[in-house]
């Protein structure tokens, strides 16, 4: 990675360093209390289940603990999807190897939404995809949090799937509100996609601060058994 690259990127909020050796790119959204990520879908509750006033009753003076409550679903900020979530007979977030949700070889497909909302076969072609994080920057996330979000987003279509399926990709993930196009009721990529046992994920963000590779790519969830989706905390790892 050049110096003038290095230097704007350790400018950014995205961007953590650790030890002035390894920097971190952060590509989640935050989950907060009330936030819609899918329309239809409940938004999260987080509140206190023990609140630190209350913690006093059980504790010496000066000594409080504050034990958080949350209920959601499980599609929720930026999360991940495995088989289990399309078929009923596929790994659920327990059976998934560790080494399926971190430090991926990743790269960074640039589909801006402005010139197109449907990633195609041609926009994949010339870029080596097998066992890596396929990562589709198309902008989208910037409309996050906004009704911009939820409509004629940006989406892979059905064959531009199966050419990743076809070429070995290990992951597939996208800055978009879905990697599906939800004008109907039919999900090819994630039928596509998490049929081959190839993960996905959604709702990422800041992918405009990546370079096209030299990055590894890690997106782990709790290990849930029976849950098929998890929110992620979605980051880059930058190779100087």
């Amino acid at each position: 990675m050049n110096k003038e690259i290095l230097t704007a990127l350790q400018k950014s909020e995205s961007i953590h360093t650790v030890a002035g050796q390894s920097l971190f790119v952060d590509l989640s959204h935050t989950i907060e209390h009330g936030m819609i990520t899918y329309k239809g879908l409940p938004a999260p509750i987080i509140c206190d289940y023990l609140s630190r006033e209350n913690s006093k009753q059980f504790y010496e003076e000066g000594t409080e603990f504050q034990i958080g409550k949350i209920e959601m679903v499980s599609n929720t900020g930026t999360y991940i999807d495995c088989p289990f979530h399309r078929y009923a007979n596929g790994k659920d977030l327990s059976e998934i190897p560790i080494e399926s949700f971190a430090d991926l070889e990743g790269i960074v497909v640039r589909v801006p939404h402005k010139n197109t909302l449907a990633i195609t076969v041609k926009h994949l072609q010339g870029y080596e995809v097998k066992n890596r994080a396929v990562l589709i920057h198309t902008g989208w996330d910037e409309f996050w949090n906004t009704e911009n979000y939820f409509e004629n987003h940006p989406f892979v279509t059905k064959e531009a799937a199966e050419y990743l399926q076809d070429r070995g990709a290990k992951l597939v993930g996208i800055d978009s509100h879905n990697i599906d196009n939800t004008t109907g009721k039919s999900r090819p990529v994630h039928t596509t996609l998490l049929g081959a046992g190839i993960l996905i994920v959604e709702h990422l963000c800041n992918l405009n601060q990546l370079p096209e590779n030299g990055f590894t790519f890690s997106a782990i969830p709790p290990k849930f058994k029976g849950v098929g989706t998890f929110p992620v905390r979605a980051l880059a790892k930058l190779k100087k």
